[in-house]
């Protein structure tokens, strides 16, 4: 990196939406480093109880190193605020050179699942939000001597797997990719539009409440979005309307470590949604990787009172059952199992020292978990993650997402049993 001031986005001014926490303030520092004005486009004014990170706090971050920062209190979804902040920017730093779409809102469920103020959310900020605050900037972009208009957002992949799951949340997000395959065409020599989409999960707050405790380690750190976005910057306009995956722009760059932006340098990565073209896939290549042991079958339990390998399972999890798991889970799964051994079974990590067979749970359960009995049994046996089936679409959670998370640790007792 460049001494502050003295870099390639001297004096740029870049107007980036949700820049107060995550991936946004993370692109935001790395330009403040050059000595560039930075626009903080976001809404959080006050602390949040859950997320880190206000416009003003982000602001002192970019100023310290090195940047000139201007925190304006945005809601992408509300056209007179933005527009507010855009002439403030031109009236501060003389115009706009850059602008960065990454404010975005986040749920994953299908149809039925998403209230229709979440499906207006996610269209208001991703969609709306972006093509508006784009519409805004254009004007003062066309005057600069290198404009650039980024998305965070995928190659749009019209795989149906990407929208079975979670129709809204992908038409949302790929409402901002087709602002960059339209846009980059209609300012085509004038302005360089393209999108940004990670290869693997990136640890991000709304990671930490997406996935729970423990998939950070699943994750790279923000700063290869922030080298990647970097590294687009820097084209002329005439590289336009790409769909640009980080890891593959920063190998361009010659980068040949991409541990140095792992949280757990060696841990196995969790791929990010829209990029496999098979996501069947996902899982065997995440086996590939050496995240988990194969399962060995054809084990079975001679107290067995059904027959299969789903209770085979049971049994297993019968066996490693206790108070401890009991106390530090405090949940009660079902698990509606489709394909070669369908039924329902449960799993009470709850009450007394815990209990689990097949049919409902005693009590209502806590997380209702739908997918087929092979991936159960891969998932029982250490091949296939909780959180990994659920990003590939096998596994379907309704409930407490966190408690998906803390079978792991229960199924990483069960593979010394296997």
């Amino acid at each position: 990196t460049c001494p502050s001031g003295t870099g390639f986005l001297a004096g740029y001014t870049i107007f980036i939406t949700g820049a107060s926490r995550g991936i946004g303030k993370a692109i935001a520092l790395k330009a403040a480093r050059d000595g560039a004005n930075v626009v903080i486009a976001a809404k959080t004014t006050d602390p949040h109880p859950k997320l880190p990170g206000t416009i003003y706090t982000a602001a002192a971050e970019i100023e310290a190193a090195g940047g000139k920062a201007l925190p304006c209190i945005v809601d992408v979804r509300d056209e007179k605020q933005i527009n507010d902040a855009v002439g403030k920017a031109v009236e501060k730093f003389g115009g706009i050179d850059i602008l960065v779409n990454n404010a975005s809102a986040i749920n994953l469920t299908g149809t039925l699942e998403t209230p229709m103020k979440k499906v207006d959310l996610m269209l208001g900020i991703n969609l709306r939000g972006t093509y508006l605050t784009s519409k805004l900037c254009i004007p003062h972009l066309l005057k600069s001597k290198n404009p650039h208009i980024l998305n965070l957002s995928p190659p749009l992949n019209l795989n149906p797997i990407w929208f079975k799951n979670h129709t809204a949340y992908t038409m949302a997000k790929y409402g901002m990719s087709m602002c960059v395959l339209g846009m980059a065409e209609e300012f085509k020599g004038s302005i360089a539009v393209n999108a940004l989409w990670p290869k693997t999960a990136i640890q991000t707050a709304a990671m930490d409440m997406l996935g729970g405790s423990g998939i950070d380690k699943q994750c790279r750190k923000v700063e290869i979005v922030a080298d990647a976005a970097y590294a687009i910057f820097k084209q002329p306009t005439s590289f336009t309307g790409q769909f640009v995956i980080d890891e593959d722009v920063l190998k361009k760059e010659g980068i040949k470590d991409f541990d140095v932006y792992a949280v757990e340098p060696g841990h196995p990565l969790l791929p990010d949604f829209f990029l496999d073209q098979q996501p069947e896939n996902l899982a065997r290549q995440m086996e590939e990787h050496g995240a988990t042991p194969v399962y060995k079958s054809g084990k079975t339990s001679a107290d067995s009172a059904a027959t299969g390998p789903v209770s085979d399972m049971f049994n297993i999890i019968r066996g490693i059952l206790s108070p401890d798991i009991v106390k530090t889970t405090q949940g009660v799964y079902r698990f509606d199992l489709s394909g070669d051994h369908a039924g329902v079974w449960y799993i009470d990590l709850k009450n007394d020292a815990g209990s689990a067979g097949s049919g409902e749970p005693p009590v209502k359960a806590d997380v209702v978990m739908t997918l087929d009995s092979s991936d159960f049994i891969k998932m029982f046996g250490g091949k296939l993650k909780p959180t990994m089936a659920f990003m590939s679409g096998k596994l379907k959670i309704k409930g407490d997402m966190s408690l998906a998370i803390k079978l792991e640790k229960m199924m990483g007792m069960m593979k010394s049993k296997l």
